[in-house]
């Protein structure tokens, strides 16, 4: 049974590309997949792109070429939630698309065809990315990123939001999360393409579930934290968390 793991950034996937073994690389619908082992068990590694349709191709391509029997994504995304911090890791229980409004023919956020404005991830697959992340916050060996107050990373899971926007001001920030709140969502990150790859994966009952290390809180410093977060951080979290997880599958 192949498990997929899916980033949206070159940076966020470098060191598992480099740990494959096995590698054999296909192209297809303009994008690289590896097929291979990671830690004795079969894998396809890809990277979605930016944006929620770029990430709805990979994702198919994953469901009906590889036939995947899980889709796992792992990446960074922005810190909206009360509480979450920089280098803090969010596992996804759902996700929102945040710029989706058919009302009033839908309630706001809701996408048409689907039962509700949240789309869950699966359950179980979730609980074994948690149980990995905290793995991996408890090794004494992993050397995390530490806020400027010294507090080290916290796991935290609930929802997340995606749309086809990089947050980078405080009060485009707030103005996305308080309407969400107010209606009982209350988001814990944003980011681009997790709720799209949600979607795809419910339409072919492919088991889904996403983690998120918070690179910048979606303010008006993100686009000075991001890159550099990318850089030195999110790989090192991705290389730790996925190998915590493939223990466990």
């Amino acid at each position: 049974m192949t498990t997929a793991i899916l980033s949206a950034l070159p940076e966020e996937q470098s060191g598992l590309v480099d740990s494959l073994q096995q590698a054999r690389r296909v192209t297809h619908a303009g994008r690289a997949f590896w097929e291979g082992e990671l830690h004795g068990k079969p894998v396809v590694l890809a990277l979605s792109g930016i944006g929620k349709v770029a990430a709805a191709t990979t994702a198919t391509v994953l469901a009906e070429r590889f036939r995947v029997a899980r889709i796992v994504f792992t990446g960074v995304a922005g810190g909206v939630g009360e509480g979450v911090r920089v280098g803090d890791v969010v596992v996804a229980r759902d996700y929102v698309q945040h710029d989706m409004d058919a009302s009033p023919l839908f309630a706001r956020w809701q996408v048409p065809g689907y039962p509700g404005v949240r789309l869950p991830c699966d359950s179980a697959l979730s609980a074994h990315l948690s149980g990995a992340v905290g793995a991996c916050l408890e090794s004494a060996g992993v050397d995390f990123h530490v806020n400027p107050e010294g507090r080290l990373p916290r796991l935290h899971e609930g929802l997340v939001a995606s749309g086809d926007r990089f947050v980078t001001c405080a009060q485009v920030s707030r103005a996305l999360r308080e309407p969400l709140v107010a209606a009982g969502h209350d988001v814990l990150a944003v980011e681009m393409e997790g709720a799209a790859v949600a979607q795809v994966c419910l339409d072919y009952g492919v088991p889904f579930a996403a983690v998120r290390t918070i690179s910048d809180r979606a303010d008006d410093d993100a686009h000075v934290d991001f890159p550099l977060f990318i850089q030195t951080v999110a790989s090192r979290y991705a290389d730790h968390i996925v190998r915590h997880l493939l223990k466990l599958l």
